[in-house]
């Protein structure tokens, strides 16, 4: 996930509240974003989604499925250092259908999120006006039933919204000005000194849903763009995996056994006899992706597959890999047995067979079961994942 030249807050490691002592082994210092709420956002109205390990959103065109994913993609770069208006790049489109405008003439909508963890579930809501002009006009963080953090618009000619966080100290709020168009949460860590037991307790939970948040990395592959040669650069794979075989030629080197696990789906994946996954380079220093066959046949150049059998490639590689070969924004403070991926795909099912489909679902279950990897996920049909343990459906209706 990219972001901006503007460096994001610095979020430290999440931590446990204080009385409240991490519990449950290592998953349990994981911090995920467990609830979206979609109070008012394009289609949406009054919407909470649960989000399970693996949670897959279904329903006809236009139920919102899409819309829902892109809410949580847009609080992912927020809680990166984002500014508004590159997590909202088209506002007018998440302003609710026949929304009236209030006497000022403004518009706008309401999204948020819980991030569970060590701090416990922790709820993080967001106003956001969209018209005359962009801009954040209330931000509210809770934890156990105490506001934490809020904010709110007190002057429309000024770029900054009131915040006041809870401190527990001589004076039991601190009030300062932030500005209206990044996420206060994410400010926090910088702003509060963590001297008292209230100021600890408002970077707990701020760490927690931005840690929490940060994990997610946008996927959604472009079989055009996966066909031919790529250069060999950073070995860290985009959100439209057009560079697939310049990871496989960093996976086959460096993750001998996940490259293995790899081989496996594409077995189970893509036609024929496919023994494994192999990288040529070619004399102009690129390289290309191809699949080893068995017997006397020669090896395929991924270029010549078809688009489900890229896509499913594609994915089934986020799955087995880490934030370490994705590239996404990790927060390199937070120690590697604390960091989580949180998969967003949107089409998670686009050009796939049932077969296919169910098989890399079953590959997704299997690896959420480990703690290290979420998925959500929008599908046009969930009948393929429907009876796959460790698979939640979440059906919408428009």
């Amino acid at each position: 996930m990219d972001t901006e030249s503007h460096p994001p807050a610095r979020p430290l490691p999440a931590r446990a509240l204080p009385g409240r002592p991490p519990s449950g082994g290592a998953s349990a210092l994981r911090p995920a974003v467990t609830e979206l709420r979609l109070s008012a956002f394009g289609p949406h109205r009054g919407r909470t989604l649960p989000l399970a390990a693996l949670t897959l959103l279904t329903g006809p065109s236009g139920c919102g499925k899409s819309s829902a994913l892109s809410a949580y993609e847009a609080l992912a770069r927020l809680a990166s250092g984002d500014r508004l208006r590159r997590a909202f790049p088209d506002p007018g489109r998440c302003v609710p259908e026949r929304a009236d405008a209030d006497a000022q003439g403004r518009r706008g909508f309401r999204i948020g999120c819980t991030a569970d963890g060590p701090a416990g579930p922790v709820r993080l809501d967001l106003a956001v006006q969209a018209e005359p002009e962009l801009r954040i006009v209330g931000e509210r963080l809770t934890c156990g039933g105490r506001t934490l953090l809020a904010t709110a618009l007190r002057d429309p000619r000024r770029p900054s919204v009131e915040a006041a966080w809870h401190t527990a100290g001589s004076a039991r709020m601190t009030r300062a000005p932030l500005p209206d168009d990044r996420l206060g949460t994410a400010l926090l860590p910088l702003r509060v000194a963590g001297r008292t037991e209230g100021q600890l307790r408002v970077l707990a939970a701020a760490e927690q849903t931005v840690v929490a948040l940060r994990s997610a990395f946008c996927c959604d592959p472009q079989p055009p763009g996966m066909r031919g040669p790529v250069p060999l650069e950073d070995g860290l794979l985009r959100r439209g995996c057009d560079n697939l075989a310049e990871v496989l030629h960093r996976t086959r080197a460096q993750c001998t056994g996940r490259h293995a696990r790899l081989a496996a789906a594409a077995r189970a994946g893509c036609a024929g006899d496919v023994v494994d996954l192999a990288v040529e380079e070619l004399a102009d220093g690129t390289v290309r992706a191809l699949l080893a066959r068995g017997g006397r046949r020669g090896p395929t150049p991924l270029g010549r597959l078809g688009d489900g059998e890229l896509r499913y490639l594609a994915l089934a590689l986020v799955l087995l890999t880490g934030p370490g070969v994705l590239a996404m924004d990790q927060p390199a403070e937070v120690p590697a047995a604390c960091q989580s991926l949180t998969v967003l795909a949107d089409g998670f099912d686009r050009c796939l067979d049932p077969r296919q489909a169910r098989e890399l679902v079953s590959l997704a279950a299997e690896m959420a079961g480990r703690g290290r990897v979420r998925l959500a996920g929008a599908v046009a049909d969930a009948s393929f994942a429907r009876g796959v343990a460790g698979v939640t459906v979440v059906d919408l209706v428009s």
